[in-house]
């Protein structure tokens, strides 16, 4: 598929990019060459194939895929206050963040 001048430029817009002339022929070459490839893996007979939704071939019922949640310890709020620069008490206090 062969792009024209003016589906580079209207491409450039919309991604607020300004391109040199150098610029939009090499694009305008490269993304046809893109797009052709792309029809000609259209064109390939993949009827009798399974989709591939991943390629690692583990499943959830493979051993270590998914791990059971544990609670464990946290830091305690005191000590957690204990190393914050500036608190009223409960919480920590942070310089204004909005104008």
């Amino acid at each position: 598929m062969k792009l024209s001048r003016e589906d580079i430029l209207k491409l450039a817009k919309l991604s607020r990019l300004d391109l040199t002339d150098a610029e939009v022929e090499r694009f305008r070459a490269e993304l046809s060459s893109i797009l052709d490839y792309v029809e000609q893996l259209d064109s390939v007979d993949v009827s009798g194939l399974k989709p591939t939704y991943q390629v690692t071939g583990l499943t959830s019922l493979d051993k270590n895929v998914t791990r059971v949640d544990k609670v464990t310890e946290q830091v305690s709020h005191d000590e957690l206050m204990k190393n914050v620069p500036d608190s009223d008490g409960r919480h920590i206090k942070v310089k204004r963040m909005v104008v």
